[in-house]
């Protein structure tokens, strides 16, 4: 089922497009240095756009939860974030605007679904990445048996 979500997210609604675009805006921001944290994020992103069906954006530091980040990598991300709102705010207000659309015809429903999943990383792309379902399953397990634990 999977696979055909994917090939209906390609074929007829063009979704390729999204990724290319998503990954190359990702790759210009890196390449600037300043905007790096949230190019790494849409690269991520447009990861995720090549195969939505089967796959999940998640933070990075629930993915690795053993990987200590450098702390002023992390000040440095929050400030571009700060400074990535507006434009966020923006994608993200087009990206409802496109599930909305997609909404209307009953073969956009699955494809509108999945990339209202994105929405939340088109407003703050720093620090996701790409996991397979399965993954973001056992990490949402594992986050769940840290609370019980305390």
């Amino acid at each position: 089922m999977r696979a055909l979500g994917n090939i209906l997210w390609h074929i007829p609604f063009l979704g390729f497009v999204n990724a290319g675009l998503t990954f190359l805006l990702g790759l210009l921001l890196t390449a600037t240095v300043v905007a790096a944290p949230i190019g790494l994020g849409l690269m991520q992103l447009g990861k995720f756009f090549l195969a939505p069906f089967g796959h999940e954006m998640v933070a990075r530091s629930d993915a690795m939860p053993n990987q200590d980040s450098n702390p002023a990598w992390k000040t440095y991300s929050t400030i571009v974030m700060i400074i990535w709102l507006p434009l966020g705010l923006l994608l993200a207000i087009g990206t409802i605007i496109q599930v909305i659309l997609l909404f209307i015809s009953i073969l956009g429903i699955p494809v509108a679904a999945a990339l209202a999943k994105t929405v939340g990383t088109m407003f703050n792309p720093v620090g996701k990445v790409c996991v397979t379902s399965e993954a973001a399953a056992e990490i949402r397990k594992l986050a769940g048996l840290g609370k019980l634990a305390g």
